[in-house]
């Protein structure tokens, strides 16, 4: 009787194929591992570059004069380094574009969440959302051509150029983000709460502002809180159709300069480059960083105590 010894290839293809998966999930690791890196240098790098900049401004700038100012005139003579301005006009157009989009986009949410039928929904949304993928400049072009007429038809004293422009064409920018984010959210409010209410006898009025808009309520102030962020942040559109005055108002028909748009006159190269004005960029980019971070601290504070969980 012969002993014969077992085949070996079987585990060594097992083996091999073990390798193989290893080194793979080891490169996608490696892969992933880098662009997380990536994402936090940029983001540790900008902070160092705007810190920096910013520290060489506040050596020649109070920073008590900067943040309770209520005159921004860095590049005439006698020079003004007041930041109230370009805020109020930052959060004026916000705070108008947020007032036209939050409620006509979260009443377009709740319309095809639980109104509209399925063809309908599938038809409007996409529609709504190729609003999102035109160039801001096309808005900012919108508002000085279409816009600003006809505010100025309206209400002959408004300037030519003025916040309500902007909060217009803002506002139908940051729309599309309201109305997909809100309806995602109110679509994925479980079934079992609608049902629930139904048997009651609550009618279809009733189950949606009674039910699903509070359990869909913080996704719901997600999305809005996120759309305002949007709006702070907005650049091309807000300079060409609110113009380019720092002005400390609450006019929204008075010409007015926010943040972004004050970045983008002095980073088009007439300032020589460290100098106290162009030094000026960082300062306010530095005021924008922080006052969007306030925003989104706020607003995860808010989402955390309106949270809803479902099992």
């Amino acid at each position: 009787m012969s002993l014969v010894a077992p085949a070996r290839e079987p585990f060594a293809a097992k083996s091999s194929v073990f390798d193989l998966r290893w080194i793979f999930e080891f490169a996608i690791h490696g892969v992933l591992f880098v662009c997380t890196a990536i994402s936090v240098i940029t983001t540790v790098g900008i902070v160092v570059v705007l810190l920096f900049e910013s520290l060489q401004f506040f050596r020649e700038v109070s920073v008590w004069e900067f943040l309770t100012g209520t005159r921004w005139s860095p590049l005439l003579k006698p020079q003004h380094f007041g930041v109230l301005p370009l805020f109020c006009g930052t959060f004026l157009v916000a705070g108008g574009s947020a007032l036209i989009a939050v409620p006509l986009g979260l009443a377009t949410a709740i319309y095809l969440s639980e109104y509209a039928s399925p063809l309908v929904r599938e038809v409007v949304k996409p529609m709504l959302e190729v609003l999102a993928g035109i160039p801001s400049v096309v808005y900012g072009y919108l508002a000085v051509v279409f816009v600003s007429p006809l505010i100025r038809d309206t209400i002959p004293s408004a300037d030519l150029f003025n916040a309500a422009n902007a909060c217009v064409v803002v506002g139908i920018m940051i729309l599309p983000m309201v109305v997909s984010l809100s309806e995602d959210v109110l679509q994925s409010v479980p079934n079992s709460l609608r049902e629930g209410a139904y048997a009651l006898g609550a009618n279809k009025l009733d189950v949606t502002l009674g039910v699903i808009l509070p359990a869909a309520m913080s996704g719901i102030m997600a999305a809005c809180l996120l759309a305002i962020a949007r709006a702070v942040g907005e650049t091309m559109a807000v300079t060409l159709a609110a113009g380019a005055t720092p002005n400390m108002t609450l006019n929204p028909f008075e010409g007015i300069q926010t943040m972004t748009a004050y970045i983008v006159q002095v980073s088009q190269g007439d300032t020589p480059a460290g100098t106290l004005e162009y030094r000026t960029i960082f300062a306010v980019g530095l005021a924008l960083f922080v006052s969007t971070l306030v925003l989104n601290v706020f607003a995860r504070w808010i989402l955390l105590r309106v949270e809803e969980k479902y099992e």
